[in-house]
C-alpha cells in the first residue's frame, strides 16, 4: 500500500496514512483520461448558439416586386438569405452536445488521474483546513509553505468561507470530495486533500 505523510498547514508532519492501492497505484491510461476529459468538456458546452432561418426572420411576407417585366432579378421575399438582414442558411441551432460514457470508464479514469498525481509527487494531504472567515491570506500562506503556485483543494464539505477565500486566488479551486473529477485534477499542477476527504474517497 502506498503510504503518504499527513501534514499541517505549516507543512509539519503530524502523521501518516495508507492509501487504497486500487485507487492510487494504477498505471496512467492516457486514452481513458482523454476520453473522459472530452466527455466533460462536451457536457459543459452550453449549446445555445442560434440563428434565424428565412422563415423566422421578421418581415418579408410580401413579394418585393412583380415576377416579370421589372428588369430585375426574381425575388419572393426580402428575408431571403441573399438579402441583407435575411435569414441564415445552415446556421447553428440550440444543441445538446453531451453524450454518455460508461460509469466504469469514468471511475477508472478518475483513479488513473489520482495515481498520476501521486507518482509525480504532487499530491499532498493536510490534517484539516477550516477557516473562521474569508481568509485569502491563509490560502496564499498554504501555497507558499508547500511551494506550489496552483492547486485543487479537496475537502469533505466545502464551506462558504473556503470557497470565497479560494475564489480570490488565481489558479486555486476548492471542491468537495463528492465533486472530484478528472478535468479538475488535470487542470491543476497540485492536489491538496484534507485527511477526512481522502479517507472518504478511499472508502468509496
Amino acid at each position: 500500500m502506498p503510504q503518504v505523510e499527513v501534514l499541517d498547514i505549516e507543512r509539519n508532519k503530524v502523521g501518516s496514512l495508507e492509501l487504497n492501492p486500487e485507487i492510487f497505484e494504477l498505471d496512467s491510461n492516457e486514452h481513458l483520461l482523454h476520453a473522459v476529459v472530452n466527455w466533460q468538456l462536451a457536457k459543459m458546452r452550453s449549446g445555445t448558439a442560434s440563428t434565424k432561418t428565412r422563415g423566422e426572420v421578421r418581415g418579408g411576407g410580401k413579394k418585393p416586386w412583380k415576377q416579370k417585366h421589372m428588369g430585375r432579378a426574381r425575388h419572393g421575399s426580402i428575408r431571403s438569405p441573399l438579402w441583407r438582414k435575411g435569414g441564415v442558411v445552415f446556421g447553428p441551432k440550440p444543441k445538446d452536445w453531451s453524450y454518455k460514457i460508461n460509469k466504469k470508464v469514468r471511475k477508472k479514469a478518475l483513479y488513473s488521474a489520482l495515481s498520476l498525481k501521486l507518482k509525480e509527487g504532487k499530491l499532498f494531504i493536510i490534517d484539516d483546513l477550516r477557516l473562521e472567515g474569508i481568509k485569502t491570506k491563509k490560502i496564499f500562506e498554504l501555497l507558499n509553505k508547500f511551494g506550489i503556485e496552483n492547486a485543487l483543494i479537496v475537502v469533505n464539505e466545502l464551506s462558504d468561507n473556503l470557497k470565497k477565500s479560494t475564489n480570490n486566488v488565481k489558479n486555486v479551486k476548492a471542491i468537495s470530495v463528492i465533486g472530484i473529477n478528472v478535468y479538475d485534477i488535470l487542470s491543476f499542477d497540485s492536489l491538496i486533500f484534507t485527511e477526512e476527504s481522502i479517507k472518504i474517497l478511499s472508502e468509496a
